[in-house]
Formats: C-alpha cells, structure tokens, sequence
C-alpha cells in the first residue's frame, strides 16, 4: 500500500473536496454532489447513515458568515439571497483549498437520532465516493457549541439552501484522524 505523509493526504482530500463543490455550485445550482454526502460508519462496522451532507469550513469562517447572514436578512426573497450566495461560491470560495478547516461540519434536526448514533459512537468512518477517487477517514465527532464559529458558518451557509432552517438544529463537528485515512487511489 502506497503511504504519504498525514499533511500530504489531508492537503489531497481538501483539494478534491474544493474542486467537487466548485462544481456543485457553478454546474449544479449548489446541489450537494456524492462525494459531499459521505456515509457514516462506526468503528465496529454498523452503518449509522448512508448519506450525509458535511460541509468545509474556513479556517477563520468570519466573512463567510457575515456574507451570508447579510445576504438573507437583506431581502424577504430568498430566491434573491441564494443567488447572491451561489455566486460568491462560484466565484473564488473553493480556490485555496488550504484555507480551509480539515474540521467539516454536519447539521441535523434538533434530537436527530443519527446525530445522537454519531456522539454516541464518538468515532465514527466517513466513506466519501466518487469519480473513481475513495476517500474512507475515521473521524472523531462532537457536538458544536452555539457561539462555535464553525456552527454559525454551517447554519448560515445551510439557510442559503433552506430557509426554514431551525436555530436549535445541531451541528457536529468532524476532526479527520490522518494517520488512519485511506485513498484509492493514493495521491502523488
């Protein structure tokens, strides 16, 4: 089996993920492609969810946010404010891949029992598919707290895409364990 180092992988995986989104957003109307949807594993092999929909998140996810939050309270027509937000993905957003969190983020309904089959299990393998590249990734998930950056970024982020999204919806965080990563194929 071929192994390059952890930040290699991780700077890899980033990339694809940038460019699969890029495509989403600019061919797709922003909708959430295969490798965006990964299915969720526990350690002893018990599938807990086909699909998902993670999100990357900027290192620092300020302007982003701050993007998006004016972009929907700026209009009553949500229409207007998730073409607003479609073209800001588009445009330079997934560029530098590297100015993104390896931290992805997933939202669910308040009292999810997947969220809950998630935190319970603690680790959990997200198994990201397609275009002939496989990504599989233990992962170690929480729960974000409400003032947590990276769960304001997801819940303004997912408003663009449903408008009617709940505040109490929860958010968890995903942090890659790299060293225990596969890719097929290898990168490089």
């Amino acid at each position: 089996m071929k192994r390059i180092s952890n930040d290699a992988l991780r700077d890899h995986f980033l990339g694809w993920q940038c460019r699969i989104r890029q495509l989403a957003v600019r061919q797709f109307d922003g909708q959430p492609m295969p490798a965006m949807q990964p299915a969720a594993w526990s350690r002893n092999g018990r599938l807990l969810g086909e699909r998902m929909i993670v999100l990357l998140v900027k290192a620092d996810p300020a302007e982003s946010t701050a993007y998006f939050r004016h972009q929907l309270q700026r209009t009553h027509e949500h229409a207007e404010a998730r073409q607003a937000g479609l073209a800001y993905l588009a445009a330079d957003y997934y560029q530098e891949p590297l100015s993104f969190s390896d931290r992805m983020t997933a939202l669910f309904a308040a009292a999810s029992p997947l969220a809950a089959d998630i935190l319970a299990a603690r680790t959990v393998l997200l198994d990201f598919d397609q275009y002939s590249q496989r990504y599989r990734i233990f992962c170690r998930a929480r729960q974000l707290e409400a003032d947590d950056p990276a769960r304001q970024a997801t819940l303004w982020h997912n408003r663009l895409f449903n408008p009617n999204l709940a505040g109490d919806a929860d958010v968890l965080a995903f942090k890659p364990e790299w060293k225990s990563a596969e890719a097929d194929p290898w990168p490089g």
